[in-house]
């Protein structure tokens, strides 16, 4: 039997120690290494479908792998939500998170996750104020005439929104709230099935995420009479903010990137840091700016700060609506 030289043995094994740590440093510093899936939970063409798949583009071409869309409606992004909680906590598979994420614990009794606890903030992207629009046809102009009317004609007008429970139907039930009229709220499954519907007449106004409607708008087909914050949105800058017809009324959307809790952290700091210096790309900012958007960077413990006072600030709204769903 051969004698193995003893300091060859300890270079062996001394070796063998770091290999490992090397080999871990090579997958954090190679990541990603295949596509990556960014789950949506509401159809594709809705507003936060187009300003993710603004940053995926972002990532794909920054990062030279494929980030693919996968939209799973329903359940106002709970079903998206699970799928993204119960995937590997490996950087593969992501959330495109939304403020319907942020409302769904104080709606829901029975969720089978929780949303601060199973998912990590990656980065928030943006956020942005609804737009609210009526049909051409609709005899009003503005958000008093549209008030004015609605009270000659109690629940005979049919506002949409783009899910029960969503930041959508909230601003509606706010808006009954603070003005008194009786409407009939109509739920969908996301935006673009209820601007199917909005289009062919079947309901007569809608809150939406600006990046659904601003073409809509901008072509004519819709009315846009208000957008539902303090001031005026550069997407839409001749509409004005409903703060002017009702005082401290305000409803935006958050949108951004979640993971799997137990993502490694050099994953999660490397997705930040890329869409990031996203934000600060001239042609990225422009382009969200046209979507009604307003950029929101910031690190993941910044977006775990607002994913907090949103969800603390629409759980108050909701418990005075008394909205509930089964």
């Amino acid at each position: 039997m051969r004698t193995i030289n003893r300091r060859r043995l300890l270079s062996f094994a001394s070796a063998s120690a770091v290999a490992p740590f090397v080999a871990g440093l090579a997958r954090a510093e190679s990541y990603p290494a295949r596509p990556v899936r960014v789950i949506i939970g509401f159809p594709a063409g809705g507003g936060a479908d187009i300003l993710t798949r603004v940053m995926t583009d972002w990532l794909q071409t920054r990062l030279g792998q494929p980030f693919i869309i996968e939209n799973r409606p329903g359940a106002a992004t709970n079903l998206a939500t699970e799928a993204v909680v119960r995937a590997p906590s490996d950087g593969y598979t992501l959330l495109a998170t939304t403020t319907s994420n942020l409302l769904n614990g104080a709606l829901y009794a029975d969720l089978k996750y929780d949303f601060v606890r199973d998912i990590a903030p990656v980065a928030s992207l943006s956020t942005q104020p609804l737009v609210f629009e009526v049909i051409p046809t609709m005899p009003v102009g503005s958000v008093p005439e549209f008030i004015a009317y609605t009270k000659a004609n109690p629940g005979k007008v049919n506002v949409g929104n783009f899910g029960t429970g969503t930041v959508s139907h909230l601003a509606g039930e706010a808006f009954k709230l603070a003005t008194g009229i009786d409407f009939v709220s109509v739920p969908y499954r996301g935006t673009a099935p209820m601007l199917t519907d909005l289009l062919g007449g079947q309901i007569h106004a809608a809150f939406d995420n600006i990046p659904g409607s601003v073409e809509h708008i901008r072509q004519g087909n819709f009315r846009a009479l208000a957008v539902t914050t303090a001031s005026r949105s550069e997407a839409l800058p001749d509409v004005a903010p409903m703060g002017e017809f009702i005082p401290e009324y305000e409803a935006f959307t958050v949108a951004g990137i979640g993971a799997p809790s137990g993502t490694p952290v050099e994953r999660i700091e490397k997705l930040n840091t890329e869409i990031n210096a996203g934000l600060r790309d001239p042609k990225v900012r422009t382009r969200l700016a046209e979507l009604g958007a307003t950029v929101h960077a910031g690190s993941p413990a910044d977006f775990a700060k607002l994913i907090a006072r949103e969800t603390n600030r629409w759980a108050k709204v909701i418990r005075t609506v008394g909205i509930k769903v089964n």
